[in-house]
């Protein structure tokens, strides 16, 4: 039976009025004004070669300093934490006197000259054959490139992009297209001594280094000077699921892979070299292996879980290390020591994304049961429970670059802001102060919610009881709860990342949308903001 013009006016009305409900707005409010929508950056849509699967996009901002000067002659000397310190000379060996690991110069920011090349390694000369190469469609970048300036690194499908963060152009400015797999995870270090900056972690399990600076001034079609780790998955064949620069590392990195195993590297050893390491005893405990040659690259294995590690992140100073994997259990280590001391589990299903607070008491945790977890290094428990989204989380970071309103910088008041994006499309920003959140008072449902119950299993099993120091998920009657100061859909689809700037906020979607959004009483653009201080989710850092 048709409609009459009446009715079909009414249902146009209705679909209008829906849309716009539905429609995402050009701004947000929050207590301290309002965030307006700046820019958007995106990728060529029908450049995309989807061959190799789907990965959802990552995104990494990338602040190249001023042109690097040549470094100072090698010493023996090392000023970074002594953490670092210590976890490298175990890994290396160095406990028992056997190898040591001779460090140059400080951890600043000197870098050789970028017109000068560094002499190419076995590493370096063996990717030469299987580096990606450069979409043909890519913008050439001029020769006089001086490489200053910041720059946003996102990944889609097969290809991996690089923008112009102070260009409100959308197109990327590079595009990198992998022949043989996908890009699904990449780290950037400020404070790199040499050129190679930046980490590439494939879908086949193969790790790249290379300078980001290289890569811009070069308008070839290929990477230049590429380190290889891992060729072709010649040590672990699963998928490299994030990758960090250990803080004041001078060139180590981790790798995890979706075995649940990590891998610690140096990035000036050579990666072509026989690496093979014995065969994991016990698969249900956590272990740490190290390579029997000084020259093995990587230096170590750690055996975290049997399920893949889906994020990883250090604390500011090194000394610890968080991960959240498949099993919904998150796990923090004295990286120096080598010992997994605490952790936690959620409340159902995976835990996809963690991050640290920058003074290391707190770390966040997000996943498939739709929560944010707050837990404390000091209780080494989970103090807070964050409600608000509607569907999993997939990115957490806290907000450095925030300054708490009528703050008396004691430590008795202190508040901090942390942001959580998640496959809702939703932004969602939160204020923490501990003296001030209370126990709520809540009517559970007889049975339970199954999205929160505490008797679910994951389906990768861990024998977590004989190491008796992964918690349970406690009680919600038992846990305080937050609720987001701002709440808002900044996408129209599933959202995978978030950082803060000081002058911005960037949100990534799935597909590799990414939006730039000016903080309150900021008008200008970051536009010519080269020292835009950054704090971006690494993944998978």
């Amino acid at each position: 039976m048709g409609k009459t013009p009446q009715q079909t006016t009414v249902i146009i009305r209705m679909a209008a009025s829906n849309a716009q409900s539905t429609a995402v707005k050009s701004y947000f409010k929050a207590p301290e004004g309002r965030y307006k929508l700046s820019y958007e950056k995106t990728h060529p849509a029908g450049l995309l070669h989807y061959s190799h699967g789907k990965a959802v996009t990552q995104v990494t901002l990338a602040q190249l300093k001023d042109k690097p000067v040549a470094p100072p002659p090698a010493s023996s000397s090392f000023s970074s934490t002594s953490s670092v310190r210590n976890a490298a000379a175990r890994l290396l060996g160095g406990v028992n006197g056997t190898r040591m690991l001779g460090f140059g110069g400080s951890n600043g920011t000197s870098k050789p000259s970028a017109g000068n090349k560094v002499p190419a390694s076995p590493a370096t000369a063996a990717v030469t054959a299987h580096s990606p190469t450069v979409a043909s469609h890519a913008p050439s970048v001029v020769s006089s490139y001086d490489g200053e300036g910041t720059y946003v690194i996102f990944n889609v499908g097969d290809t991996l992009f690089i923008s112009d963060y102070n260009s409100r152009d959308k197109d990327p400015i590079k595009a990198i297209h992998f022949s043989s797999s996908n890009p699904i995870c990449h780290a950037f270090d400020p404070d790199a001594k040499d050129d190679h900056d930046l980490l590439i972690g494939l879908n086949s399990g193969d790790v790249y280094s290379v300078s980001l600076r290289q890569q811009l001034q070069d308008p070839g079609k290929k990477l230049v000077g590429a380190h290889h780790y891992n060729k072709d998955g010649s040590l672990n064949n699963s998928r490299c699921t994030a990758i960090a620069w250990v803080p004041g590392g001078d060139g180590f990195f981790l790798a995890a892979h979706a075995d649940g195993n990590l891998y610690f590297y140096h990035k000036n050893k050579d990666g072509t070299i026989d690496a093979s390491l014995p065969i994991i005893k016990d698969q249900t405990q956590f272990s740490v292996t190290h390579a029997k040659s000084s020259k093995s690259n990587p230096i170590a294995r750690w055996h975290v879980c049997q399920c893949p590690i889906n994020s990883i992140s250090f604390s500011a100073d090194g000394q610890f290390l968080a991960t959240v994997g498949r099993d919904g259990h998150l796990r923090i280590f004295d990286f120096a020591k080598e010992q997994l001391i605490c952790g936690g589990k959620s409340y159902y299903g995976a835990l996809l994304c963690c991050a640290w607070s920058p003074d290391g008491k707190y770390v966040l945790a997000g996943g498939e049961d739709d929560l944010v977890q707050v837990w404390s290094m000091e209780d080494r428990a989970v103090v807070a429970w964050g409600e608000g989204h509607n569907s999993w989380v997939s990115a957490v970071i806290f907000d450095s670059c925030w300054t708490p309103p009528c703050s008396d910088g004691t430590e008795e008041s202190t508040m901090y802001r942390f942001g959580s994006v998640g496959q809702d499309t939703q932004l969602l920003l939160w204020d923490l102060v501990m003296d001030e959140i209370v126990v709520p008072v809540r009517r559970c449902a007889p049975g339970g919610s199954p999205t929160y119950s505490t008797s679910s299993q994951s389906s990768c099993v861990d024998n977590v009881n004989s190491v008796g120091l992964l918690q349970s998920a406690p009680s919600r009657r038992d846990v305080p709860k937050l609720s987001p100061v701002v709440s808002h859909r900044v996408h129209a689809e599933p959202l995978s990342g978030l950082i803060f700037a000081k002058e911005s906020i960037i949100t990534c979607s799935h597909e590799g949308h990414l939006k730039i959004w000016t903080r309150p009483c900021r008008t200008n653009s970051p536009a010519g903001n080269s020292d835009v201080p950054l704090e971006s989710l690494n993944n998978n850092e």
